[in-house]
């Protein structure tokens, strides 16, 4: 379950928006990567005790590496400003039942100054939503956007399949003057505004942030076994339904690669054939940049019974990408070693900035 250590914190090495990277000394002198999330445990200083939790980073999960820090125990964060024994701050509950439990003002609940706006929304008026499995899409699908529509809105919808702290994502600061705003939901929490399902954040994307696009996908990070069905990803035809419930546009940015050495993530990967194929029963129109037909060949044959296979060209996504302002990076690769999956992910940000005519 947890493996514990103490420490004492040796240097503050960087910080984020939300987030503090941190050096520190554990027992045996040896010195551990550490992280720390200010609004939940305070801001730790050189020379803090800090109780760490590190069994991922001595496993070398999907943390980015570092150990993370539960506590200051010895100089505990002030209380938050507001009363305690009311709700007019919020009293949605993320992370629940957790000892890190996180209370927060939902976008929609009655405190929010948004209720209004969202108390009689029940769609997104024709919105298009561009649905990725990994949230290294992200920065390729809005580049794929801005490309063709500069002057578009955009709004992310963070699910809780990978990190649940929206500040663990150093591309969301990074896009943070580029995105119209981020929506945490499910039990995912820190982005602008807090929402519980992906069908209230879309909501909220659409009449809170006044988003012309949105785009879904799961924090950094996911969760997976090789099989089938066990990836977090696969969530992404859920997105898809909901998408159409609420009257939007579902964009299905495809997982292609040419340079995954996994057999079942060469060509279009097997995520997105489930996702797509099986798990999405609304039709979506699912992208293929120019120039990969040879790569992918039949295998989306099987999707095109319900779904639009739209091929869409790439003329300058490449330099669209090249100005990315985050590091593009999925599994270790940049744009020169995986070209074909951030190509993948800019058309079909292209493809839904065409549906903005």
């Amino acid at each position: 379950m947890i493996r514990w250590r103490s420490g004492v914190v040796s240097s503050v090495d960087r910080s984020w928006h939300g987030a503090v990277s941190l050096s520190v000394s554990v027992e045996g002198g040896a010195s551990m990567p550490a992280l720390a999330y200010p609004l939940l445990v305070g801001t730790p200083v050189v020379g803090d005790r800090v109780l760490l939790n590190v069994g991922a980073q001595l496993m070398g999960l999907g943390t980015g590496g570092y150990a993370l820090v539960v506590a200051l125990p010895d100089r505990l964060p002030a209380d938050p400003p507001d009363d305690a024994t009311t709700r007019d701050a919020g009293h949605m509950v993320k992370a629940r039942y957790t000892p890190l439990q996180a209370i927060v003002q939902g976008v929609d609940e009655p405190s929010s100054p948004h209720a209004n706006a969202l108390s009689e929304a029940s769609d997104i008026g024709g919105m298009p939503v561009v649905t990725a499995d990994l949230h290294s899409a992200l920065p390729a699908i809005l580049a794929g956007i801005l490309c063709d529509a500069p002057a578009a809105r955009v709004a992310y919808v963070m699910t809780d399949g990978g990190a649940l702290p929206a500040w663990f994502s150093r591309t969301l600061d990074g896009l943070r003057e580029t995105l119209a705003g981020t929506v945490t939901v499910g039990q995912a929490f820190g982005g602008d505004l807090e929402a519980t399902t992906v069908h209230s954040g879309l909501l909220a994307a659409r009449h809170v942030l006044g988003a012309d696009v949105t785009v879904v996908a799961q924090g950094p990070g996911n969760l997976g076994t090789g099989t089938t069905w066990g990836f977090s990803g696969v969530a992404v035809g859920e997105a898809v339904n909901a998408i159409a419930v609420l009257g939007g546009r579902p964009v299905g940015s495809l997982r292609i690669s040419a340079a995954d050495p996994r057999p079942r993530h060469h060509g279009v990967s097997h995520h997105s054939l489930t996702a797509y194929g099986r798990v999405a029963l609304a039709p979506a129109d699912l992208v293929v940049p120019a120039g990969v037909e040879s790569l992918i060949g039949d295998a989306l044959s099987p999707l095109a019974s319900r779904h639009r296979i739209v091929t869409v060209a790439v003329d300058g996504l490449e330099e669209a990408l090249l100005a990315s302002p985050v590091r593009l990076s999925t599994m270790g690769r940049g744009l020169p070693e995986d070209r074909e999956y951030f190509l993948a992910a800019a058309a079909a940000g292209r493809h839904a900035a065409s549906l903005l005519a």
